[in-house]
C-alpha cells in the first residue's frame, strides 16, 4: 500500500502520525499528573525514554560522542533548555485544558521565524512579519492577560514557547555531523537527571500499576512521535508537511473533550483559528520564496 505513496504523501501520513502520538502523550501524562507528583513523572518517563532511545541509537550506529567543542556546547544548550521546557510545559499541562496549552504552542512556528530573522539573520518579509504579528494577536486572545483565567500556568505555557524557540534556534547551529539520535538521547537522560534533582529531600510516592501502565505508554509514544517526525523529514519535503502539525490542535480538542470534559471557550478559538492561519500563511510564504530563490 505505502508503495504506491509518493514521498509527500508517506511524509504527511509520518506528520499526522507524529502529531497524534504527541497529543496523546500529553494527555496521558495529564491522567498520571492527578495522582503522582511531577518529579515522579520527569524521572520515570526520562529514564525509559532514555533506555529506548540508547538502545535505537546503537541499532541504528547513531550514538556519537567525538563531536567538536562547538557542537557540545551547542548540545549541553540545547539538554539545558529542554529541562526548562519539560519543567514550564508539563507544569502547566497539568493545570490548563488540554486545547488550550496546546493552541499556545502553535506560536512555534512562528517565534522560530521572528527571532531567526532578529538572531540569525534570516531574511522576513513584510507578508510573513504581519503574519507573526496576527499570530501575536491570536496568542492573546488564547490567554487573555488580566483574565479569569489568566495565572501562573498561562505564563509556564509561555515561558515554555519562548525556550521551545530557543531550543530550536540552538539545534539549528549544530553541524549535520551531529546525530539526531545522539542528540535526542542525551536531551532525554539530562531530562531524567533534572527530574532526580528536582524530587531531591522528597518522598516516593507510591505509583500504582495503572500509573506504571500510563507511564510506559508515555515514554513508548514519545519514542514513536520522535520516530515519525525525523521519519517525515527524511521521506517528504518540509514545506509540503510541515501544515499537518497543526492537526495536533484537532487531537488535542477530541482529546480534551472525551477524556476530561473541556472544551475551549469561543475566544479561544477564534485566537487559536488565529494562530493556525498565519502559521499556514507564513509556511506557504517560505516555500514560495524558496521557490523563486
Amino acid at each position: 500500500m505505502t508503495g504506491s505513496l509518493s514521498p509527500n504523501q508517506k511524509g504527511a501520513l509520518l506528520m499526522l502520525g507524529s502529531m497524534a502520538f504527541f497529543t496523546i502523550n500529553d494527555t496521558l501524562v495529564k491522567l498520571v499528573g492527578e495522582t503522582v507528583p511531577l518529579w515522579q513523572i520527569v524521572t520515570v518517563r526520562g529514564v525509559m525514554a532514555s533506555v529506548l532511545l540508547l538502545c535505537l541509537a546503537r541499532a541504528m550506529g547513531a550514538l556519537r560522542f567525538d563531536l567538536s567543542r562547538r557542537d557540545w556546547g551547542l548540545v549541553l544548550a540545547r539538554c539545558a533548555t529542554e529541562m526548562a521546557v519539560t519543567y514550564f510545559f508539563l507544569s502547566a499541562l497539568l493545570q490548563m485544558p488540554l486545547a488550550n496549552i496546546t493552541a499556545v504552542l502553535q506560536m512555534l512556528p512562528l517565534t522560530v521565524t521572528l527571532c531567526a530573522a532578529l538572531f540569525l539573520g534570516e531574511t522576513v518579509g513584510w507578508r510573513r512579519s504581519l503574519a507573526i504579528a496576527l499570530g501575536f494577536v491570536g496568542m492573546l486572545l488564547i490567554v487573555r492577560p488580566g483574565g479569569a483565567d489568566f495565572g501562573p500556568a498561562t505564563i509556564y505555557a509561555l515561558l515554555a514557547v519562548a525556550l521551545l524557540t530557543l531550543r530550536d534556534l540552538v539545534t539549528r547551529q549544530m553541524s549535520p555531523a551531529v546525530p539526531s539520535l545522539t542528540v535526542t538521547f542525551l536531551s532525554a537522560f539530562s531530562v531524567m537527571l533534572f527530574g532526580l534533582g528536582l524530587g531531591f529531600g522528597e518522598s516516593w510516592q507510591p505509583v500504582g500499576g495503572r500509573e506504571w501502565l500510563l507511564l510506559s505508554a508515555t515514554a513508548v509514544l514519545i519514542l514513536l512521535a520522535y520516530l515519525c517526525a525525523v521519519m517525515t523529514i527524511r521521506v517528504g519535503e518540509v514545506s509540503a508537511v510541515a501544515p499537518l502539525r497543526y492537526t495536533g490542535l484537532v487531537w488535542a480538542l477530541l482529546l480534551g473533550w472525551l477524556v476530561f470534559g473541556e472544551f475551549p471557550s469561543g475566544l479561544t478559538l477564534l485566537g487559536a483559528g488565529i494562530v493556525v492561519a498565519a502559521g499556514l500563511f507564513t509556511l506557504l510564504r517560505e516555500r514560495q520564496v524558496a521557490e523563486n530563490t
